[in-house]
């Protein structure tokens, strides 16, 4: 039996759930359709910087939320740059709660802040787990001969 008609499924199905489950928007559509045959690794290298990216602004938020007088300005630009990176790939869990963490730094809320660094830390890293996945998932594709289903 040919394995690409099983992975493209299983690729279709992952993003599907993606979608679904809210990990990802259609901002994520957007960038898949900036890849052509000059770039096929386009998205792989965006999703990438984010992942660089994203691990020293959550490390950047802890330092800063365990100062003896947290600078919530600091902080708020952090969440901010977070936010919109997130955004500019689709990571809409991640958006999200980027959302509520503002909120809390605009009102000195420590207790909240601590909290949105910890469900933002793990809405990050499950959204990472599921892109690397969808990623070898492409890769899988390719080596075996196949073509990525284009997405909707």
């Amino acid at each position: 039996m040919d394995v690409v008609p099983q992975l493209q499924k299983q690729f279709v199905d992952l993003i599907a759930s993606l979608y679904h489950e809210g990990f990802l928007d259609d901002q994520f559509l957007q960038l898949q359709k900036l890849k052509d045959d000059s770039n096929p690794d386009f998205v792989a290298e965006v999703v990438s910087l984010f992942f660089e990216d994203s691990e020293k602004l959550i490390s950047n938020l802890a330092k800063a939320l365990q100062q003896p007088v947290v600078d919530y300005t600091q902080v708020d630009a952090h969440v901010h740059q977070f936010k919109g990176s997130s955004s500019s790939i689709g990571a809409q869990r991640v958006k999200n709660v980027c959302v509520s963490f503002r909120n809390f730094c605009n009102e000195k809320n420590l207790d909240g802040c601590v909290q949105c660094l910890q469900l933002v830390k793990n809405e990050f890293f499950v959204v990472k787990n599921k892109l690397e996945t969808l990623f070898r998932l492409e890769q899988q594709i390719l080596a075996a001969g196949g073509k990525i289903p284009i997405l909707p």
